[in-house]
């Protein structure tokens, strides 16, 4: 039998295609009239029609039978790509959509750059790089007569022997005409390469500048990692604020680069990637690309592609980059483990830590957790063994961390927030010639308006909470479901027109230091100050100039800022985690106030931090501050122990929300007494807790119900979880009610 008779017999009849919709199934489609070059295989995007609309698919499977009749079927429209999608990008997302219980055709959109969901094709832009043809290196400028522009063209791309782009040339104010007379006369070739395209890197060569020397405790974690470059390693680096992780990252990538491989890092904020990236491309002289949602469409997809054919050695992103393909993975960092912005809170409920833990496990390759303040989910897995524990307990500053000196707030006159003990602390310091950074953790002038004769509080009217008061401009602003209103003349309830701010904000604290500091520039750093492109970054060059100033800041400045001319931190108020409803508040509050305690005294002077609190005396908060993080995490692990929760259980939580409270209380209800049906006829341990209103129960003018999963065993949680959705997608009352299922979930407001 010929090779094409055969192709033909071994040619799928059927394609199951992944559209973007929110249904949980395949599409069946014929192939297309066309077959690609490859054949017909899993990976290829494809156009289709879907309804009455267009849109792009990817192909799932190959089959030969439908349980559709074939001719019902619709053929593929186009064929979008010649070769498929990487077979381990395909691996992650099909993962990612089975673990998170999704669709799979709305995880492949997630995962895919924009322009790439809208058909354009999978080939990088091109750049022009023009350089001397062998007839141009041997032609003298004075060759070309009178064309003296064009002489001195040929000799600028004479000192540049692998050529210049066009951008390089018109900057040195040579027009296209010009290059296009020296190509017409055969003097310069034109070449067409990718924007993001590199060389292999040489040994030698690779370094831009040089590492830095270790201490011993560096040196022993990076050689433990050297140890495990072979294979799945996972580790936890568990450093104190200042210790100098970034270095091991560097040199640990330095390691992976040579052989031929990529790294991957993972950062949890925008804000903290410029820095990232500058630092990287200071060290190695190979292209460090970046993905985050501060790109536009076509930098994004220039930086995608460069990681998927190889051309980018290192790629740092934000969490939706653990999508990112790569050529040869050769390890995966998440810098900052713990936080919680590495959790996808809409739509696709991922986490990036997690899904990298997996990658890594698929690949063969390790991966690198890095935190001052590791999630209590990793703490346990490497107190367990299956993470490697490594520790850096020494600044690079050769001072200790500051301890937290904890302030009662009770009785005490306040200004801006701050009482009379701190304002010296901070005038002591200016003085010095260091820097201070006052943390609130909270945007706006006050927490909320309040009428001092009858005790109204301005409340949002379509949520549970309060009004946020703002100076700049002014008016009263809802944080959660951002609806603004404009300040009143006088108090609704009363007509009093004595109304008051009740608490501060960060508006407010930085107008009373203004006040008492009226020498000493005050920079606010919240999200309303740093709206602006590029505003974050400019504030923070000014304060690295080390000049006497004060930041007023929330937890914007407590990730991973190096700040090393602040020696005094101030907490406003230290109490808004220690009594929240969700279980997991009081570690996510004793993180942050590790992280922001350890901007302090970074370089060459020791850091105080000053606490201050209403509840001095709280058990949880003295233990933080006379003991540090560990001993803490170690208590809440003993607390989550007896209580079943988190990461001794594993939780799925379904949220249900409507315009109408009985419609989304009824369906959860319905679910809720569904699954414990179900549950009791099988040999399932996971219990269903609820339904019960969500801690914000109205937002958006919607109310929100939820009803807990929770199992011993990840696979029995997951088996009732499929239970649960398929029971909700074949539920009529199910469509009248938004609801949305999140696997782990990070938070339960």
């Amino acid at each position: 039998m010929s090779a094409s008779a055969s192709s033909f017999l071994d040619a799928p009849r059927v394609l199951g295609v992944a559209v973007p919709t929110p249904l949980r199934r395949l599409f069946d489609y014929l192939p297309g009239p066309e077959t690609p070059t490859g054949g017909w295989q899993p990976g290829l995007r494809v156009q289709v029609a879907l309804g009455r609309r267009s849109v792009v698919g990817i192909v799932i499977e190959c089959r030969a039978t439908s349980e559709v009749a074939l001719d019902r079927l619709k053929p593929i429209e186009a064929c979008l790509d010649g070769s498929p999608l990487p077979a381990d990008w395909l691996w992650l997302t099909r993962f990612t959509a089975r673990y998170y219980q999704h669709p799979l055709g709305d995880t492949l959109q997630q995962a895919l750059p924009v322009l790439l969901r809208q058909g354009r094709p999978l080939e990088p832009r091109t750049l022009e790089r023009w350089r001397l043809s062998a007839q141009g290196q041997a032609t003298q400028a004075a060759d070309l007569g009178r064309a003296r522009r064009q002489a001195e063209l040929l000799e600028l791309l004479r000192q540049h022997p692998r050529g210049l782009p066009t951008a390089a040339v018109t900057a040195q104010q040579f027009s296209r005409t010009q290059l296009t007379a020296l190509h017409d006369k055969g003097l310069v070739d034109c070449l067409e390469e990718p924007r993001l395209a590199s060389e292999p890197p040489r040994p030698t060569a690779l370094l831009a500048e040089p590492a830095l020397n270790l201490n011993r405790e560096q040196a022993a974690a990076l050689s433990t990692l050297h140890d495990g470059l072979d294979r799945y390693h996972p580790c936890l680096l568990q450093g104190v604020t200042g210790s100098g992780k970034t270095e091991v990252y560097l040199q640990l990538i330095e390691a992976v680069i040579q052989r031929g491989r990529q790294a991957l890092i993972l950062v949890p904020e925008i804000g903290l990637t410029p820095q990232t990236l500058e630092r990287f491309r200071r060290r190695f002289r190979v292209p460090v690309v970046a993905l985050h949602s501060g790109l536009t469409d076509h930098e994004r997809l220039d930086a995608w592609l460069a990681a998927m054919s190889g051309r980018a050695p290192i790629i740092i992103g934000t969490r939706s980059a653990i999508f990112t393909p790569l050529a040869a993975p050769g390890v995966i960092i998440v810098d900052e483990e713990h936080d919680g912005s590495l959790k996808q809170q809409e739509g696709l409920r991922y986490h990036a830590r997690d899904l990298a833990v997996a990658r890594a496990h698929h690949h063969g390759i390790p991966i690198v957790l890095g935190s001052a303040t590791p999630a209590l989910e990793s703490l346990a897995q490497a107190r367990n063994g299956r993470y490697t524990h490594l520790r850096l307990t020494q600044r690079a500053s050769r001072h200790p961390p500051a301890k937290l000196e904890l302030i009662d707030l009770r009785g005490r006159p306040r200004q801006g927030g701050l009482i009379p003990s701190a304002i010296d602390a901070i005038r002591q310091t200016l003085a010095a010639g260091h820097q201070v950074l006052v943390f609130i953790n909270r945007r706006g002038f006050a927490p909320t308006l309040a009428c001092h004769a009858c005790g109204w509080l301005a409340e949002c009217d379509h949520c549970d909470a309060r009004m946020t008061l703002h100076r700049q401009p002014p008016l009263l602003a809802c944080h959660h479901c951002e609806r603004q209103q404009p300040l009143p003349p006088a108090c609704p309830e009363c007509k009093s027109g004595d109304l008051r701010p009740l608490g501060a904000g960060t508006e407010r604290t930085e107008e009373s230091l203004a006040a008492l500091f009226p020498e000493v520039p005050v920079h606010r750093i919240d999200r309303d100050s740093t709206r602006r492109k590029d505003a974050f970054g400019e504030v923070l060059a000014e304060i690295k100039r080390g000049e006497p100033s004060l930041l007023v800041g929330t937890q914007m400045l407590a990730k991973g800022h190096h700040l090393p001319h602040v020696t005094l931190v101030v907490v406003v108020n230290a109490d808004a985690g220690l009594y929240a409803s969700d279980f997991r508040a009081l570690e996510h509050s004793a993180q942050l106030l590790t992280q922001v305690a350890g901007r302090a005294g970074r370089a060459a002077h020791p850091g105080r931090v000053l606490v201050q609190t209403l509840h001095s005396d709280d058990p949880h908060l003295r233990l933080l501050a006379e003991r540090g993080y560990d001993a803490l995490a170690d208590a809440l692990l003993e607390e989550r122990r007896g209580a079943a929760l988190p990461p001794f259980r594993f939780l799925a939580l379904t949220r249900f929300e409507s315009a109408r409270e009985a419609e989304a209380m009824g369906l959860a209800k319905e679910a809720g007494e569904a699954l414990r049906e179900w549950l009791a006829a099988r040999d399932n341990a996971v219990t269903c807790l609820g339904p019960v209103p969500a801690p914000m129960e109205r937002r958006q003018n919607r109310y929100h119900v939820q009803l807990l999963l929770s199992g011993a065993q990840r696979s029995q949680l997951h088996e009732a979880s499929a239970w649960l959705v398929a029971w909700l997608e074949a539920c009529r009352d199910a469509r009248r009610v938004r609801w949305s299922l999140d696997i782990d979930p990070q938070t339960l407001s």
